[in-house]
C-alpha cells in the first residue's frame, strides 16, 4: 500500500474474513462480478469506464459521497481541467453533462509530476461540480465523490494521466448480523462524544449534522476515516481499499480507539506542564526575594551586574523615542522571566541587537572635491565619464549634505572596477564601506529580516550591515542587484525597493526590530552585469552608469600602474632584483592571445601565474630577474586561446560571415553560417537561437528571395532547396535584434558562391524593405573587434551619434567604420566582386492574376 510504516498494525488489527477481497497498492487480480451487482454509489459494480482523467492528490484521499473543494496549481492538471470540461461538453452540448475524474492519492507527496508508480491502484470516481479560474493561473473546483474503482491499467502519461478504471463494490459483506449492529452503534456513539468534546477540528453543529445525514455503515466508515484528524494519509487509503463494510467499520474503530488513547495521553501531559509551570513561578518569586535581600547585604550575583550592563548600554545608545521605550518595556519583561526560560533567550538576544544598532553614530563627511579626484585617478585609469559623474554627484553633496540624491548603479561586464568603484567613493568621502551581495538571495527576509516569532530569527542584511559598520552612514554597496532571485518566500527586489527610495527609506521598518531606522544617510551604490533582469520599479531608482570595457592600450596601462605591483607583492617579489621585467609586447600578447575579455580578471590571472613560475624559479635557485619576452610568456601560458587566428580560416568557405554581438560579459563577435540543400522550402535554424535571432533569419531570407535576382542569384532557389542558419557556440543562447545584417551576408554567401571578407565584421537589424536599423552595445561591440583584429566594421547609420560619443578615440583610429542606412549600400561593402545584375523587366501581369499565379510566374 506504499509507505503504511507502523501504523498498518493499528488499523490492521481486525481480521479479515476469507471471502473478503482487499486491494492495497498495487493491482490485484479480480474476476468480473455477477451482472446487476451494483456498488454502494450506484453504478454497475465491474463496469469499465475508458480513457478517465486522474486527478492525482497530495496527502488527500477522497471518498464516495463526500464533497470536497480543492485548488490545483500543476499546469498539467489545470490542463487536463480544461480538456475534461471540453470533451464533456462536447459530448453534451446541453451544458447537463458532468465531468469524471479519477481521484488518486500519490505515494510520496514530495513528486510535482507523478507518474503510473507513484499513485495507488484504488481510488475513488468524482464528479466535477464545479470549477473557478483564478489570476495567477490557478483553478479551483469543487468535486464530489461517486464511486470505488480500481486502475485496470495507465493508458496515457503526457501531458497528463488517463487510466481505464473497474468499478468496485463497496458494499461487500454488508451481513446485519448481531456483532455488525453492534459495532455500528459503537461508532456513532464514539463519534457523538467525540463531537461533544470539540475533537473535530469543524464546528460542532456542522458535524453534528453531517453525521446525522450518514445512512449506511459503509458511508459511516468512510466518514471516520475522512473526518478523524489523527489519521494519515496511509491509513486513509487503507480504509478506502478495503471493501469489506466489516472489516471497514472494524479498521474506523481501531482508528477512534488510538485517539482516544491519544487524547487521554495529551491530558496527562497537560497536567505535567501545568505543575512545572506552577514550580517554576514558585522558583521566580524565590528568586525575587534571595535579589531583594543580596541588595540589603549589599551583595549580587552575576545575573544582576549583566542585567545592570545591559540596562546601561541602552541608556547610552542613542535610540530614538520609540525605539528606547520598546527597549525599556522589553528589558522589564525580561527582568520578570526566569533566565533558564527559551523566551530569556529571545528577549536577550533583541536587546543586544537593539543596543549594536548604530542609532547616533556617524562618520563626518569630508567633501573635498580635488583630494576625490586624486584618489581616483589613482585607484582607477580611463573611466573618465564615469569618474565625472561621481565628482558631480560629491560636489553637489557637498554644496547640500541632506540631498535625497539618485543611487548610483555601475553597469558593466565582470572585472571592470565596478566594486573598486565604491570602496574609492568611501575612500574619498571619507565613511565606511559595507559590500552586500545580493546573488542568489531569494527570501524577502534576508532584506526586511526574520520576525522574532521564528525560532532562529536575525535582523535582515541592511541593519546587520550598519552594525558591522558601525556607523548610521557609511557607503553601503548592494553589488550583483542582477543576480536577485524569487520564490516562494517573497521577492528580494522588491523589499529593495524601500530601502533605495529617498522618499521611503528615512523610515525604514525592519521586520525583526519592528522599529524605524533612518536610511537616507547611508550612501547606497549598486552594481550589476546587466539591468535586463532587474525589474523596472527597482532600476527606476536608480542612476546607470554604463562601463562598457577597455583597449589594448587602457589595459596595458592598468596591468603597469596597478596590477603588475599589486601581483609582485602578493607573490613576495618586493625585492627589485627579484621582480620579473614584462616589456610592452608581453603584456601586449597576453591581452591579445590569451585574456580576449571586456573586463581584467583574466589578465590578473595570467600575471598572477608568470609571478608564480617566477617564484619557483627563485626558489630552485635560479639567479635574475626573469626576463618575461613574448616567447616566455608563450612557454610560460601554453597555446593562444584567442579566437582571432581562427578569423580567416573560417571565413575562408563561402556561407560564413563575421557578426558583433552584446553579451553580460562584454562584446563579442559570433560567426553566423548559412547552408543550401536540395529540399523542400524548408528553413533550419539551429544554435540555441532566441525569437529575435529567429525573426532576424526569417526577414533575411525573405529579402534575399525578393531581391536575390539582383546579386545573380537563380529566381525561385527556394523552391527546390533547404536553408539551414546555424550560430555555433550552440552551449550559449543568443538573442537580440543585431544579426539581421550578418544572416543576410551568410545567405548570399552560400547563394552566389562568394567568400565574405574576413577582416570585416558587421551589426545592424534589417525590415523586409531593407532599411537598417540602429542596434544598443555600440562601444562593447567595437572593442570586441578591435580584440580579435577586426579592421573594417559595418555599422547602422542611426548608431553614428553613439558611435562619436561613447567610443575612445584609439578605436576609432583603429577601425574603418562603414555607416550603412539600408542593404542596397551594404552588398558591395561585403562583397565587393559581386556586381549587381542588370535589371531585367518582369513579363505583363494579366488581370485577375492571383497572389500564387503571380509567385508562379
Amino acid at each position: 500500500m506504499g509507505r503504511s510504516g507502523g501504523h498498518r498494525n493499528v488499523l490492521s488489527g481486525f481480521r479479515l474474513r476469507p471471502d473478503t477481497e482487499r486491494i492495497r497498492g498495487r493491482q490485484a487480480p479480480m474476476s468480473d462480478p455477477v451482472k446487476g451487482s451494483v456498488t454502494d454509489a450506484g453504478s454497475p459494480q465491474g463496469q469499465v469506464h475508458r480513457m478517465v482523467p486522474v486527478l492525482p492528490l497530495r496527502d488527500i484521499v477522497v471518498f464516495p459521497h463526500s464533497f470536497l473543494p480543492l485548488s490545483v496549481g500543476r499546469k498539467s492538471t489545470v490542463q487536463m481541467l480544461r480538456d475534461a470540461t471540453r470533451e464533456a461538453a462536447e459530448a453534451d452540448p446541453s451544458g447537463s453533462g458532468k465531468v469524471m475524474l479519477a481521484v488518486l492519492t500519490q505515494k510520496d507527496d514530495s513528486v510535482d509530476n507523478p507518474g503510473e508508480d507513484d499513485l495507488y491502484r484504488v481510488g475513488t470516481a468524482a464528479r466535477l461540480e464545479k470549477q473557478v479560474r483564478m489570476r495567477e493561473g490557478t483553478v479551483r473546483i469543487v468535486i464530489r465523490g461517486s464511486f470505488r474503482f480500481r486502475v485496470e491499467r495507465i493508458v496515457q502519461t503526457e501531458p497528463y494521466v488517463r487510466a481505464d478504471i473497474r468499478v468496485l463494490d463497496g458494499t461487500v459483506g454488508a451481513n446485519k448480523t448481531v456483532e455488525f449492529e453492534a459495532l455500528t452503534r459503537k461508532i456513532r456513539e464514539e463519534l457523538q462524544e467525540m463531537i461533544k468534546t470539540d475533537l473535530f477540528p469543524r464546528a460542532r453543529e456542522v458535524m453534528k449534522t453531517q453525521l446525522a445525514r450518514v445512512g449506511s455503515a459503509g458511508q459511516l466508515a468512510d466518514f471516520v476515516a475522512e473526518q478523524l484528524p489523527s489519521l494519515n494519509t496511509e491509513m486513509r487509503q487503507e480504509i478506502l481499499q478495503t471493501l469489506s463494510i466489516e472489516d471497514r467499520l472494524g479498521l474506523a474503530y481501531a482508528a477512534i480507539l488510538r485517539e482516544k488513547q491519544v487524547r487521554d495521553l495529551g491530558r496527562s501531559i497537560e497536567s505535567k506542564v501545568k505543575s512545572e509551570v506552577g514550580r517554576t513561578q514558585r522558583e521566580f518569586f524565590l528568586r525575587e526575594q534571595m535579589k531583594a535581600i543580596q541588595k540589603e547585604l549589599g551583595e549580587g550575583d552575576d545575573s544582576t551586574k549583566e542585567m545592570d550592563e545591559l540596562r546601561e548600554k541602552i541608556e547610552k545608545a542613542g535610540m530614538p523615542e520609540e525605539a528606547e521605550k520598546e527597549a525599556l518595556r522589553e528589558f522589564r519583561r525580561l527582568g520578570r522571566i526566569p533566565p533558564a526560560s527559551a523566551e530569556y533567550t529571545v528577549g536577550r538576544t533583541y536587546l543586544d541587537w537593539l543596543v549594536r544598532v548604530p542609532w547616533d553614530k556617524r562618520t563626518e563627511d569630508k567633501y573635498d572635491i580635488p583630494r576625490a579626484k586624486d584618489i581616483l585617478e589613482a585607484d582607477h585609469y580611463d573611466l573618465e565619464k564615469v569618474k565625472d559623474r561621481i565628482l558631480e554627484f560629491l560636489a553637489v553633496r557637498e554644496r547640500k549634505p541632506d540631498q535625497k540624491g539618485p543611487i548610483l548603479c555601475f553597469a558593466g561586464p565582470p572585472g571592470v572596477g565596478k566594486t573598486s568603484l565604491g570602496r574609492s567613493i568611501a575612500k574619498a568621502v571619507g565613511r565606511e564601506f559595507v559590500r552586500l551581495s545580493l546573488g542568489g538571495i531569494r527570501d524577502e527576509a534576508e532584506i526586511r529580516g526574520h520576525r522574532r516569532t521564528y525560532i532562529g530569527a536575525l535582523p535582515g542584511q541592511i541593519v546587520q550591515g550598519l552594525v558591522r559598520a558601525g556607523t548610521r552612514n557609511p557607503v553601503f554597496m548592494l553589488d550583483e542587484v542582477d543576480k536577485l532571485g524569487m520564490d516562494f518566500r517573497g521577492d528580494p527586489s522588491s523589499a529593495l525597493l524601500e530601502v533605495l527610495d529617498p522618499e521611503q527609506n528615512d523610515t525604514f521598518r525592519d521586520h525583526y526590530l519592528d522599529l524605524a531606522f533612518d536610511l537616507s544617510d547611508v550612501l547606497f551604490i549598486a552594481t550589476a552585469n546587466m539591468m535586463d533582469p532587474v525589474p523596472p520599479a527597482l532600476r527606476d531608482r536608480m542612476e546607470i552608469l554604463g562601463l562598457q570595457g577597455y583597449t589594448e592600450e587602457e589595459k596595458i596601462q592598468i596591468a603597469v600602474r596597478h596590477i603588475l605591483p599589486r601581483q609582485l607583492e602578493n607573490h613576495g617579489l618586493e625585492e627589485e632584483e627579484d621582480q620579473p621585467v614584462f616589456g610592452r609586447e608581453s603584456l601586449a600578447l597576453i591581452i591579445r592571445d590569451y585574456t580576449r575579455e571586456a573586463g581584467l580578471r583574466n589578465m590578473e590571472r595570467s600575471i598572477a601565474k608568470i609571478c608564480r613560475k617566477a617564484v619557483r624559479k627563485l626558489a630552485e635557485g635560479e639567479a635574475g630577474p626573469l626576463q618575461v619576452s613574448p616567447e616566455v610568456v608563450s612557454e610560460l601560458l601554453g597555446a593562444p586561446t584567442s579566437l582571432s587566428r581562427e578569423l580567416v580560416e573560417r571565413v575562408s568557405v563561402p556561407g560564413v560571415a563575421v557578426g558583433l554581438a552584446w553579451t553580460p560579459v562584454g562584446g563579442d563577435i559570433l560567426f553566423a553560417e548559412a547552408s543550401r540543400m536540395k529540399g523542400n522550402t524548408r528553413l533550419t535554424l539551429t544554435g540555441q537561437l532566441g525569437d529575435v535571432m529567429k525573426e532576424s533569419a526569417t526577414a533575411a531570407l525573405s529579402w534575399v528571395r525578393q531581391h536575390g535576382a539582383t546579386y545573380g542569384i537563380q529566381t525561385g532557389f527556394y523552391r527546390k532547396s533547404d536553408i539551414h542558419f546555424h550560430v555555433p557556440e550552440g552551449s550559449t543562447p543568443k538573442d537580440g535584434p543585431s544579426a539581421g545584417i550578418t544572416l543576410v551576408a551568410a545567405l548570399i554567401s552560400v547563394l552566389t558562391g562568394t567568400v565574405c571578407r574576413p577582416e570585416l565584421a558587421m551589426t545592424g537589424e534589417i525590415t523586409l524593405t531593407g532599411h537598417v536599423l540602429p542596434v544598443g552595445g555600440i562601444k562593447e561591440k567595437l572593442l570586441a573587434a578591435h580584440r580579435y583584429g577586426i579592421r573594417e566594421v559595418i555599422l547602422p547609420r542611426l548608431n553614428e551619434g553613439s558611435f562619436l560619443e561613447d567610443v575612445p578615440d584609439e578605436i576609432r583610429d583603429a577601425l574603418q567604420i562603414h555607416l550603412v542606412s539600408n542593404l542596397e549600400e551594404t552588398i558591395p561593402i561585403i562583397f565587393p566582386n559581386l556586381a549587381p545584375a542588370p535589371t531585367i523587366p518582369g513579363p505583363s501581369i494579366a488581370a485577375g492574376t492571383t497572389p500564387d499565379q503571380m509567385l508562379m510566374q
